[in-house]
């Protein structure tokens, strides 16, 4: 399945999407109203192209459906659950049953041989066990792949650089901002990660990350960072995976028919520009998903890569749609602050974006200095602040207030890293 040809992708995702088409509509009540709603039969899809006829699926109608309102098939058949957050109301339920487990497994699996891991290889596994889909995912996929799992989840930070140490992984499996903050402790508390640790991958996701975080995750754990891709309401992670050409990630198509859309139309975008992704399940028993608006931010390539896979690629995700902030008619993302940030001689991993409102929108950047920068006799707090504030305004358009504070002053996070605090929200 990896090395299918782009005819044979193409030809499979059809009939796929032919079937789970009808199945949806005849399982799934939501799904039969809005078809019916949009004048499109099963019968209608006749190319891929006719998957735009079809009604796109959000994440409120899944909240709306709760708890088991989008289930195709009777609860006997339900092997495992799980469930966001709920922090924006009502979690979304995900069900699966042991067809999709399986699909699931293989899709981790296959995602672990694009990373360059080895049948054999120790993972670390420090994603969140439970309800959040990651650190089951990365289990799973380990297993099927043939490797040996030290199930750590998340936090326990001490414990996790003794067993970086003492056990040898080669391989760790976590958020971006998770290994920058073990590289962090790892230095603070004695250890020499490249002589000290074995790790020779990091497979990191879960929420967007930089180029830059990627160098300096590499420096600061010795090992190769590989982006990876996946949302709770499809499976979990195993989506997309960055093979060992770096060239974007993988969306592996024999399981989901991939688009881009301008995220204010929902019209289709042209290849290679920027828009929301959509996605559409294959083949997933429990809970087929048509067109599931995902919020996030990338373009997709279909021209082929060096490592051989013809899947398409997705580039690194530039942010969420529903993340962007719009300060003074400005629309900026944080991944913008943190490329400008990271790209800065002087300027930690850790850093605070806080917009506020007085009479017009106003931004702040908080940014620790590095360590070895911050001991130097030559540091010019003033000088770092300009240059911070211009490098900021060349790439924003606009101006933001910087104030640089000591390291390790801002708060650490051991899953996902929350970077921005919008207190125009509170002021209503």
């Amino acid at each position: 399945m990896e090395r299918l040809r782009p005819r044979a992708l193409r030809d499979l995702q059809l009939r796929r999407l032919r079937k789970t088409v009808r199945y949806a509509a005849e399982r799934v009540p939501l799904y039969k109203r809005r078809l019916k709603a949009a004048k499109v039969r099963p019968e209608d899809v006749r190319s891929l192209e006719d998957v735009a006829r079809l009604p796109f699926t959000t994440k409120d109608d899944l909240r709306d459906a709760y708890p088991y309102g989008v289930l195709a098939v009777p609860m006997r058949e339900i092997r495992e659950f799980h469930a966001s957050s709920g922090t924006t109301g009502k979690p979304t339920v995900v069900a699966y049953t042991d067809h999709d487990l399986d699909v699931w497994r293989r899709l981790m699996a296959r995602s672990y041989a694009a990373a360059g891991a080895r049948p054999g290889d120790l993972v670390q596994n420090a994603y969140g066990y439970g309800l959040f889909t990651g650190g089951l995912g990365f289990h799973y996929g380990a297993q099927a792949f043939g490797c040996s799992v030290w199930p750590l989840s998340g936090g326990n930070t001490r414990r996790q650089l003794l067993f970086l140490k003492d056990m040898r992984p080669t391989v760790l499996a976590c958020t971006p901002s998770y290994a920058l903050y073990l590289a962090e402790e790892a230095r603070a508390n004695g250890y020499a990660p490249r002589k000290d640790f074995h790790l020779r991958l990091g497979m990191f996701g879960a929420e967007p990350w930089s180029e830059e975080a990627r160098r300096k995750i590499e420096d600061g754990l010795g090992l190769r960072a590989r982006d990876c891709y996946g949302l709770s309401e499809l499976y979990g992670p195993g989506v997309a995976m960055e093979c060992e050409e770096q060239a974007g990630l993988h969306i592996w198509s024999d399981e989901f028919l991939a688009e881009v859309v301008d995220p204010h139309s929902g019209e289709a975008v042209d290849e290679g520009e920027a828009g929301e992704l959509v996605f559409t399940m294959l083949t997933r028993e429990a809970m087929p998903l048509l067109r599931f608006r995902t919020r996030d931010l990338s373009a997709l390539a279909t021209d082929g890569c060096a490592c051989g896979r013809h899947h398409p690629r997705l580039t690194r995700i530039r942010g969420r749609s529903d993340d962007m902030l719009i300060i003074g008619g400005v629309n900026v993302f944080p991944s913008q602050i943190e490329h400008v940030l990271l790209n800065v001689e002087g300027v930690g991993e850790w850093y605070e974006i806080v917009v506020d409102r007085d009479i017009l929108d106003r931004l702040f950047v908080r940014a620790e200095v590095d360590p070895t920068f911050h001991a130097s006799p030559e540091f010019d707090p003033g000088q770092l602040q300009q240059t911070i504030a211009e490098e900021l305004r060349a790439v924003l358009s606009i101006w933001a207030r910087v104030e640089l504070v000591k390291p390790g002053s801002l708060p650490r996070s051991e899953g996902k890293a929350k970077r921005v605090v919008d207190l125009r929200k509170s002021l209503g």
